[in-house]
């Protein structure tokens, strides 16, 4: 560790015995961590993570930490919300320092928001440490940006998994904002989801990538117009985790990509 990294943990928020940090880990790129996120990993004395966070994160961790393994993943056996919080609870108690490890963003369709409230209720002192959402992190290692002059004033990020507790979503209205569409979890729905979202006015061809593993070594992507793009995934075998986006901002990656390409190493 350099000098200059060392002074500044030095000068960060102290981790202290019988407190919680919810901390996002990023995408899974262990340089996409924080410096909040690294020191927690340094510090604790258990590391409670979800099942995105990436084996080279965890091996960030203090050697003597405990590691507990929370993960929830769509259509797999999965603890109840209920457990991760009432266990996060009890290990404050203890007077452990407890890492509550989320991949990507803790309140970006993470259950922070949840988490923390729930702490908050027993009297459990906590900290919630941003990460590196996911959403934005894979459309700009995909080279594709999220924003751009003349294409899109907002980006909608929006997640294609639903509970019991949830409403019918319009995805109709979504469609009528004409805006590009990031979508967290989607990969088993996007069939149903791009059926609604072309009848509610975005054209078949509306350029789309799904972008899966993220900043990982597996990562994959496939770009194909929203009328074909659920077809395609399956095709080519595309798994979870993965993002979606649908938009314009997706059609700008060729132009961007076939430039680079003309000058070796401008684009790593």
């Amino acid at each position: 560790m350099t000098d200059a990294l060392k002074s500044a943990m030095a000068h960060l928020a102290l981790f202290e015995p019988g407190h919680v940090w919810l901390t996002g880990a990023g995408p899974g790129d262990p340089g996409l961590l924080t410096l909040h996120a690294l020191k927690g990993l340094a510090e604790a004395d258990v590391i409670v993570h979800d099942a995105l966070v990436d084996p080279r994160v965890l091996a960030l961790g203090r050697p003597g930490a405990a590691r507990e393994f929370a993960g929830k993943r769509g259509g797999k056996p999965s603890p109840a919300q209920a457990e991760i919080t009432r266990r996060l609870i009890a290990l404050a108690r203890e007077g452990k320092r407890v890492l509550r490890l989320k991949g990507g963003d803790p309140c970006m369709f993470g259950r922070g928001g949840e988490e923390a409230l729930a702490l908050a209720r027993a009297g459990v002192p906590f900290r919630i440490i941003p990460g590196i959402t996911s959403g934005l992190a894979a459309l700009t290692m995909a080279s594709i940006p999220a924003t751009f002059r003349g294409v899109n004033r907002a980006l909608i990020l929006v997640t294609g998994q639903s509970g019991e507790e949830d409403a019918p979503f319009d995805w109709t209205a979504l469609a009528r904002t004409g805006e590009p569409i990031v979508l967290y979890m989607g990969l088993r729905n996007l069939d149903s989801i791009a059926a609604a979202l072309i009848e509610g006015g975005l054209a078949p061809h509306t350029p789309a990538a799904v972008i899966a593993s993220a900043t990982l070594p597996a990562e994959r992507i496939l770009i194909s117009p929203l009328d074909r793009v659920a077809a395609e995934a399956t095709a080519l075998g595309f798994e979870s985790p993965a993002i979606i986006a649908i938009g314009e901002i997706v059609a700008l990656r060729a132009e961007l990509i076939a430039l680079a390409s003309r000058v070796p190493d401008l684009v790593a």
